[in-house]
């Protein structure tokens, strides 16, 4: 701690230099950051051979696509109209109650239909909605 005098007040004013704390607190960090990679230890384990499994098909997403002129599929099988649309995501909701709905939208789709479809969807009980698009 440093003491001044004021020239005016004749009063001590105290003030605590915190600069040595943080040096000290910053050096004790970068040696965390170093040391602690070198802390973790792998275990070596010879793990058992299986056979292969086929990933489950019923808890996939649904795939709902909407081409350019507007026709509608539900994992590739047309649909005729919305009412269609709801019918089979209801009863694919009733053997999957956590069915989730993957969205490929054409470009040229207008936001309306989409729009429709997405309602359809939500209409039907289902609640997992996700677009997919592609990368640039």
């Amino acid at each position: 701690m440093g003491f001044k005098i004021n020239s005016d007040d004749e009063e001590a004013v105290s003030e605590i230099n915190v600069t040595p704390l943080v040096d000290v607190m910053l050096v004790l960090v970068i040696i965390l950051l170093v040391t602690a990679p070198l802390l973790t230890q792998s275990i070596n384990v010879a793990l058992p051979k299986t056979t292969s499994t086929t990933p489950d098909t019923e808890k996939q997403p649904l795939q709902l696509g909407i081409e350019a002129q507007g026709q509608i599929t539900l994992n590739k099988i047309p649909m005729t109209d919305l009412a269609e649309l709801d019918k089979s995501l209801k009863s694919e909701l009733s053997l999957n109650p956590e069915a989730g709905v993957h969205i490929y939208a054409d470009s040229a789709v207008s936001y309306g239909k989409v729009a429709e479809v997405m309602a359809t969807v939500q209409h039907a009980g289902i609640a997992k909605m996700s677009f997919v698009t592609v990368e640039k």
